[in-house]
């Protein structure tokens, strides 16, 4: 009887678990300019270094956009990448200097298994 009593308390505290959350992946990748304050006609543009990826984060946020999720650092290449839990979330940058993002923030819906692309374009304010 007790062994019954134990067996049925295992099952019901197991049928209680938390399910596992299903996910889906945001990324893009991010541009940053100007570098210099003159880019002469036929010049290109600088490529960042990884420094200048390295200072700069997204900021993802829950759908109210007040409550912070999580950080993402940015690649040395430009490109950031996280998992998230389904879901709908608005996505900024952390803002450094006089940076702005354009056209952030930005919604994001996260999909199970799905990958959600949003690249993004910094404005580094250089004139």
């Amino acid at each position: 009887m007790r062994r019954l009593l134990v067996l049925s308390l295992m099952f019901l505290l197991a049928s209680c678990a938390p399910a596992p959350r299903e996910t889906g992946v945001l990324q893009g990748h991010v541009t940053i300019g100007p570098l210099v304050p003159v880019v002469r006609e036929g010049e290109p543009e600088p490529t960042p270094a990884p420094e200048v990826y390295a200072i700069r984060q997204m900021v993802i946020y829950a759908e109210d956009g007040w409550t912070e999720v999580t950080k993402v650092q940015i690649d040395a290449q430009g490109n950031y990448r996280v998992s998230l839990p389904v879901g709908t979330y608005v996505v900024d940058i952390n803002h450094v200097g006089i940076d702005r993002g354009i056209d952030l923030p930005a919604t994001a819906k996260i999909e199970s298994q799905e990958v959600t692309r949003l690249d993004v374009e910094i404005d580094t304010g250089i004139r």
